[in-house]
């Protein structure tokens, strides 16, 4: 994650990657680029605050038993995260309004290019549906990446479709945290006692 500034906005830009998530109070500008992932975005109406996340993998969400994390890599902690930091901020489940983006078909995977992305949607939206969070706007899947600015104060997103070169950077990108994730998984895990 890090902050910036574009001349086209006024706002601080802070630009989150896959496994993150940030949320605010302050009027600014999240930003990502989304290939396979998928981020889910929380407005709050009332407070006129929110965030988002951008998660590569869908999690369980039947799993009762599933060890809490701070990790936002997948979608079922990376959406509690986000909720979790709303309501820190005062936020009421009653306000909140969510938008969905991502899940293109970029990466080159086993069980067909769709195995992933349309996982992550299907469990975004789900979750959503379970939860009892309305879905504002929902652009995903197909086969072109997209670039999103949240705006935290207005709730908007502006979405860009990636065209050209950029689309193979996003696929090297996801590809080599798709490895990452791979090669992390088979750490030991320690439960603790509620």
């Amino acid at each position: 994650m890090f902050t910036h500034k574009l001349s086209q906005f006024e706002q601080d830009i802070i630009t989150i990657h896959p496994g993150e998530y940030h949320v605010s109070g302050n009027d600014i500008i999240i930003a990502t680029v989304l290939g396979s992932c998928v981020s889910v975005s929380f407005w709050d109406r009332r407070l006129m605050q929110g965030g988002i996340n951008h998660f590569m993998l869908p999690g369980d969400l039947d799993d009762k038993d599933v060890v809490r994390s701070r990790n936002a890599k997948y979608g079922m902690f990376a959406i509690e995260l986000l909720y979790n930091e709303l309501m820190k901020l005062g936020s009421r489940k009653a306000d909140i309004v969510a938008k969905v983006f991502g899940g293109a078909s970029v990466l080159k995977l086993t069980g067909g290019p769709t195995a992933i992305p349309k996982g992550n949607v299907d469990f975004a939206i789900a979750y959503l549906q379970k939860e009892g969070i309305p879905v504002a706007a929902n652009d995903t899947g197909g086969i072109l990446p997209r670039k999103i600015f949240f705006f935290t104060r207005t709730g908007k997103i502006l979405l860009k479709r990636i065209l050209g070169t950029m689309v193979s950077t996003v696929e090297r990108e996801e590809q080599a945290y798709l490895d990452r994730i791979k090669r992390n998984e088979g750490g030991a895990v320690t439960l603790f006692d509620r």
